[in-house]
């Protein structure tokens, strides 16, 4: 994984490394833990399972180092959702979902 692969994806490299001390390897290791599948699986089980408060939960703390990483494609769906979850909302969060782990796999598959 390289910074100019992140940013061909969308990644905004600029904001994200200033955040790291623009330290790049330190930034492409939080990179890389961030993309673990395991946070994102929580997520994706936790609304399935329609436990809202604990999805929102997972959603909330996955939106911030999305956010703090500046990976917006992934960051975009995860928002949305982490938004419809902070009221509890009830509805079919599968295209958000969808899209947010279809994103997630790309920066993933690098």
């Amino acid at each position: 994984m390289t910074i100019q692969q992140l940013k061909e994806l969308g990644a905004d490299t600029d904001q994200g490394l200033a955040r790291c001390g623009n330290n790049e390897d330190f930034y492409l290791r939080l990179v890389d833990m961030a993309l673990k599948p395991d946070t994102f699986n929580e997520l994706k089980n936790k609304v399935e399972e329609n436990k809202l408060a604990e999805a929102f939960e997972a959603a909330h703390a996955l939106k911030g180092v999305l956010s703090n990483l500046s990976l917006t494609p992934i960051y975009e769906p995860v928002y949305e959702i982490t938004e419809l979850l902070r009221t509890r909302q009830e509805t079919d969060y599968s295209k958000l979902i969808d899209k947010m782990m279809e994103e997630r796999n790309k920066f993933a598959d690098l």
